[in-house]
C-alpha cells in the first residue's frame, strides 16, 4: 500500500484528505507543524509527501529542504499562496508539484499518481548516520561528535552531504565539483583537496590515515561508515 504524508496545521482539512485518500487505497499518515513533519517522515518513511507552505512553527520550504536532505520522496505542496514566488522557492527547495488551494480531489489524485509513478521506489535512507566518530544528521544539516556540535563551513558541508547520500560508493571528482560548486568549475580538483583535508582535521581521528572520508586516487572519494 502506498504511504502519503499529510503535513497541514488545518487538522478539519487533515481528517478529510485521510479519509478521501484512504477510501482510494492509500494508508495515511499526518503532522500538524514542520518539526513533526520531518521526524514522521523519518519513522513512517512515506511515498509521497503532501505539504502546508503556511506551518505553524517552520515554512514549507524550510521543511522541503530538511526533507532533501536525505530523501527523494516526492514532495506536492498544497498552498493557498498564489504568488509565483512562493512556488518558485518551493520548487527550488526540492517540491515536485505544487497544487493551490482549493483543489479538486480528482485532480489531488491524479498528481499524486503522476508523482508516485515519475518517483518509482522512494528512497528508505535514514536522516541520521552514526559512524565510529561521528554522526551527520542530514535533515537538520548538522554534525555531531559525541554530544557536541562540529562548525562546518557551508562548502564544507556540500561534500559532505554529497558524500553521505553515496555512502559506500565511489563518488567521482567531477561529479563533487559539479553538485558543489556548480557546472562552472570541472577541473578545479585543487579545491576537493583543500576541503577534504578540512573535513578530516574536524572529522577524522586521524586525519593523515583517514576512515571514513578517502580518497580513491585518481578517481574521487568515498565516505564509509
Amino acid at each position: 500500500m502506498t504511504t502519503v504524508l499529510v503535513v497541514d496545521d488545518e487538522k478539519a482539512l487533515v481528517r478529510a484528505l485521510r479519509i478521501n485518500l484512504a477510501a482510494h487505497g492509500y494508508d495515511v499518515l499526518a503532522a500538524h507543524d514542520g518539526a513533526s513533519a520531518l521526524r514522521v517522515a523519518a519513522t513512517g518513511k512515506p511515498d509521497v509527501v503532501l505539504l502546508d507552505l503556511g506551518l505553524p512553527d517552520l515554512d514549507g520550504t524550510t521543511v522541503i529542504e530538511g526533507l532533501r536532505g536525505w530523501n527523494r520522496v516526492p514532495i506536492i505542496v498544497l498552498s493557498a499562496r498564489t504568488d509565483s514566488s512562493d512556488k518558485v522557492r518551493a520548487l527550488d527547495a526540492g517540491a515536485d508539484d505544487y497544487v493551490t488551494k482549493p483543489f479538486g480531489m480528482d485532480e489531488l489524485l491524479a498528481r499524486l499518481r503522476a508523482a508516485i509513478r515519475r518517483s518509482g521506489v522512494a528512497e528508505s535512507d535514514e536522516p541520521r548516520v552514526q559512524t565510529a566518530s561521528f554522526s551527520v544528521d542530514l535533515a537538520a544539516k548538522q554534525v555531531y561528535r559525541g554530544e557536541e556540535a562540529v562548525h562546518l563551513t557551508p562548502t564544507e558541508w556540500g561534500i559532505l552531504e554529497v558524500l553521505v547520500r553515496n555512502r559506500g560508493r565511489l563518488v567521482p571528482r567531477q561529479q563533487l565539483l559539479r553538485e558543489v560548486w556548480g557546472p562552472g568549475y570541472p577541473a578545479e580538483n585543487h579545491y576537493l583537496r583543500v576541503y577534504l583535508a578540512q573535513l578530516r582535521r574536524k572529522l577524522e581521528p586521524d586525519p593523515r590515515n583517514p576512515r571514513h572520508l578517502r580518497t580513491e586516487a585518481g578517481m574521487g572519494y568515498r565516505f564509509d561508515v
